[in-house]
């Protein structure tokens, strides 16, 4: 015989040997007290009861125990009812009230009152589905699971037990002493209690609301970590950033890019790219762009460095800046080296070499106070401390220094200034008060330089603009025609006009920073979604049902509602519900997306 048809003969063989086999699995082992055949009321079957001990069913590696069984020989199937207890080696344990076990299949059915025992956690459900060449269980009537840590409670449920992984579908809450997790979409490893968040979730607790839509969270350590649209809820402030880690035993929080806190009680937010939270301690700690914005109806005060702490409880809260302080108003800007801000009383300390600007006019000092009214939120008055010194560049260039302008000048010991309707309004110098000022006509004709000393001024502003000057007590002082003044007598000593630094906008807060790029983020994949439990493709006459068996082909399919709405399927037999945003092509990989320029922290204040 040609070898061409030997080895298609031999090939026929082969597949026939294997079908026969797929078909026809090892032979259950049933073994029981008593037994009996009632051809009329129970065709095909053994009836098996039990005497003294239960009837016990072994096959492949799993043994079951129950008070009644019908033995389908011919069809390798056996339906078990009463105290129905199955066992796989030392991995899994379930008893329910009715059982079925295909041996060709390998495939086990529970119903009433199943409870699914592995050594980590305890499933309860109504109806229970077991796939061993799988390994896999599953439920689509609602189950719970208990852990050492949680209770959870979901409508769909499918078990993996290589990976000892429950992956839990509609309606998932996580019940645990300290705090509820509510998902529509959640996965959870036993062993670890580790749970990964998919869609819209919400973890809540007496002291917090954390809201995520993909998420991480450690069940057995109280901690997670929370991307896409996270935020955390206090009782009177809320946090948002790309990301955020939560840690529940010590109350603390951390947030990376795009944070803002909201301070509800206190109308203010603040905002930049890295953030701490300690509720115990109630304080906010931010850096890398910091600002902290206070909403003052339509003109809000921005206060921007290098870190920012805010602190106390909402009736006394502090907030403090450290480094590179800029300030801005829509009519007010400043810098130090530090600022203090007490909410409660409404002062805002402005500390190592502050300047303010107010128009064209900078006002410098040892230290700077502004003060809030608490009741109107306006800002009220201000104190420039010590070596007062305010300042305005003369708008027309000088006619013998054509490349120089002049500067109105005035200084004092300390400098006092009041606001009318949240713009200042009045100066006054006190003691020692000297000034220079430039006496120009309407058409801008200089008519002489004024310069004198007097025991204190009082400059009157409106729109920004100095319109009256009043000297008191004046002891000395004279009006010189540009001619006869020195042009080193023009400039009071301790003069350091700084107007190209003047914060123009709310961007100005940043101005001459080096260019800011976002943290590259360990973001949360999809999950993967693994080939439906039931295949839809094999047609109803080849499902395998026994005849005995109370499922029909029905019970065999999968229903696209039962399946999850977020995740990557693995190949085309893996579903999710057609209206998931999440992508269609089979294992598509995600792929981390670079880090972005960062965009300015003020560009939104709510």
């Amino acid at each position: 015989m040609p070898n061409f048809f030997k080895n298609t003969i031999l090939t026929i063989v082969f597949f026939i040997t294997i079908s026969a086999f797929a078909q026809k699995g090892k032979e259950l082992n049933i073994q029981s007290d008593i037994e009996q055949i009632d051809e009329a009321k129970y065709p095909g079957a053994i009836v098996m009861y039990k005497s003294t001990k239960q009837v016990y069913i072994q096959h492949e590696g799993i043994e079951m125990w129950c008070d009644l069984a019908f033995n389908y020989k011919d069809e390798n199937f056996v339906r078990a009812i009463g105290n129905v207890r199955m066992n796989q080696g030392d991995t899994i344990t379930m008893r329910s009230n009715y059982a079925e076990y295909n041996g060709n299949t390998q495939f086990a059915w529970a119903s009433g009152g199943v409870n699914l025992r592995t050594p980590t956690a305890t499933l309860d459900t109504d109806t229970l589905y077991f796939d061993r060449i799988k390994q896999q269980a599953y439920y689509r009537n609602s189950g719970t699971l208990r852990d050492t840590a949680s209770v959870i409670n979901s409508k769909i449920g499918r078990y993996f037990l290589d990976q000892d992984k429950y992956s839990f579908v509609q309606n998932v809450v996580v019940t645990n002493p300290e705090y509820v997790i509510n998902s529509d979409q959640l996965d959870f490893y036993s062993e670890s209690g580790i749970a990964y968040l998919y869609g819209p979730s919400t973890i809540t607790s007496d002291a917090s609301i954390v809201y995520c839509e993909r998420g991480y969270y450690d069940t057995r350590n109280d901690n997670g970590y929370f991307v896409k649209n996270s935020r955390i809820d206090y009782d009177n402030r809320t946090v948002y950033g790309d990301s955020l880690y939560f840690d529940r035993p010590t109350n603390f929080a951390s947030a990376t890019n795009n944070i803002r806190v909201i301070d509800t009680a206190n109308k203010s937010i603040i905002k930049g790219h890295y953030a701490e939270v300690y509720k115990a301690k109630d304080s906010v700690f931010i850096t890398k762009r910091a600002v902290a914005i206070t909403v003052q109806d339509q003109d809000s005060i921005y206060v921007h460095g290098d870190r920012l702490v805010v602190t106390g409880i909402p009736e006394k809260r502090i907030v403090r800046g450290y480094y590179n302080v800029r300030l801005f108003k829509s009519d007010l800007s400043g810098k130090s080296d530090s600022i203090h801000i007490n909410q409660q009383t409404g002062l805002t300390q402005m500390i190592g070499k502050p300047i303010l600007w107010s128009g064209l006019s900078q006002m410098t000092g040892d230290s700077i106070h502004l003060r809030s009214n608490t009741v109107t939120e306006k800002l009220d008055s201000l104190h420039v401390f010590k070596n007062a010194f305010l300042a305005k560049q003369d708008t027309i260039p000088l006619s013998d220094t054509p490349s120089k302008r002049g500067y109105n000048q005035v200084k004092g010991d300390d400098l006092y200034g009041t606001f009318l309707d949240n713009k200042l309004h009045q100066l006054d110098i006190i003691k020692n008060a000297e000034s220079i000022n430039y006496m120009r006509s309407d058409d801008g004709v200089l008519q002489g330089i004024d310069k004198s000393k007097s025991a204190s001024i009082t400059a009157i502003l409106e729109n920004n603009e100095l319109v009256e000057i009043t000297k008191w007590r004046q002891v000395d002082g004279d009006v010189f025609p540009l001619s006869k003044f020195e042009k080193e007598a023009r400039e009071f000593p301790g003069l350091n006009w700084r107007g190209d630094e003047r914060l123009l906008t709310k961007e100005d807060i940043f101005k001459g920073e080096a260019p800011f790029t976002l943290t590259k983020i360990e973001g949360i994949p999809l999950p993967e979604i693994e080939e439906d439990f039931f295949d839809n493709t094999i047609p109803d006459n080849k499902l395998g049902i026994p005849s005995a068996s109370q499922l029909d082909p029905s019970d065999f399919k999968n229903r696209e509602e039962d399946s999850p709405s977020i995740g990557l399927p693995v190949n085309d037999k893996a579903t999710i519900k057609q209206d998931s945003l999440a992508p269609k092509n089979p294992a598509k990989i995600l792929k981390e997306q670079p880090p972005v320029k960062a965009k300015d922290s003020t560009q939104t204040e709510n």
